[in-house]
């Protein structure tokens, strides 16, 4: 009779664990306090952006995961950057929400923001209002630095960089047929596309083409670095300035992360002052942006047979 006392005394702190444990559970959904920790990393979200493939992937990943640094920081969000292999790309992965921001040339920022309206650019460097296309070529053509447009690119091969750069395809193609009046394909015996600006210089610099077309940043940086040999390649035209690169953001955000979070993003890329960080793209500092600075690239894209007339861009 004792034994069975002392085994039920036993018992009755087991018991009233166990009770303790299912309580716990029903009131938690699930074991205890884990409960609640897990679900909050279910519900959280990380704030995602991309950026248009226009240099070697590399140097973007470099540049990109220094960025999502800062903005995890500053915003106090998870926040990551995912490359992408095209800047249709780009566009699509923010169309369909893949991506919340972009840092886009002037024309894959205007293509964004028409898939997607109510959406705004909110930054550019302080350099992209007054951008620049370099039209190079090899030194064995004996193209010559002018200040007048190149005539004499005529009948020479020539490569643009991706089919949908601001700098390396629709102002230079711009450029090209106000000058001439006519097609490239027209002027030219072979046309290419290098996808991005890196590629151009080597193709250039290598032969491979004849002519080139450039963002200035990059050729300048590249020459910086010393990786521009100037007895095969130099610079042969400098074009007037014209707005380009910008981050553009998604008009929901503030629904996605809460009031006012389209504003945080903004002023933390005006904010952005670590020199390293801003040598890396290379800019001076951020300046607000809005979707009106790019309405004559608009024009321009609508004239070349770029983009359609409508839908209109909101402002």
């Amino acid at each position: 009779m004792k034994r069975r006392s002392k085994l039920l005394l036993g018992l009755v702190p087991c018991a009233a664990l166990f009770i303790c444990f299912i309580l716990s559970f029903d009131v938690f959904g699930g074991f205890g306090v884990i409960a609640p920790s897990f679900a909050a990393n279910e519900e959280s979200k990380p704030f995602i952006f991309t950026a248009i493939p226009d240099q070697n992937q590399r140097h973007l990943q470099q540049r990109f995961s220094k960025v999502a640094r800062y903005l995890s920081d500053t915003l106090q969000v998870d926040v990551k950057y995912i490359p992408v292999k095209s800047y249709a790309a780009a566009v699509t992965a923010f169309r369909n929400n893949e991506v919340q921001l972009g840092w886009f040339g002037g024309l894959s920022g205007i293509q964004a923001r028409r898939l997607l309206p109510g959406s705004q650019a909110i930054a550019q460097g302080y350099e992209d209002p007054l951008f620049k296309t370099y039209f190079i070529a090899h030194t064995s053509t004996g193209l010559k630095p002018s200040s007048a447009f190149p005539s004499d690119i005529k009948g020479k091969t020539l490569t643009f960089g991706s089919k949908g750069s601001t700098s390396g395809r629709l102002m230079p193609e711009y450029f090209i047929r106000d000058h001439y009046q006519q097609d490239p394909n027209a002027l030219f015996p072979r046309i290419g596309y290098s996808g991005d600006h890196h590629k151009t210089i080597e193709l250039v610099q290598s032969g491979v083409y004849e002519v080139g077309v450039v963002n200035y940043k990059v050729w300048e940086k590249q020459l910086a670095d010393g990786k521009i040999n100037a007895d095969n390649v130099n610079v042969i035209w400098e074009s007037p300035p014209y707005a380009d690169y910008h981050w553009t953001i998604r008009g929901d955000v503030n629904d996605q992360f809460g009031q006012g979070f389209q504003q945080k993003v903004q002023q933390a890329l005006i904010d952005m002052s670590d020199p390293d960080l801003l040598a890396s793209f290379p800019r001076q500092r951020f300046v607000t942006a809005k979707n009106s600075d790019y309405d004559a690239l608009i024009r321009i894209a609508q004239i070349i047979g770029i983009i359609d007339p409508v839908p209109s861009v909101n402002k």
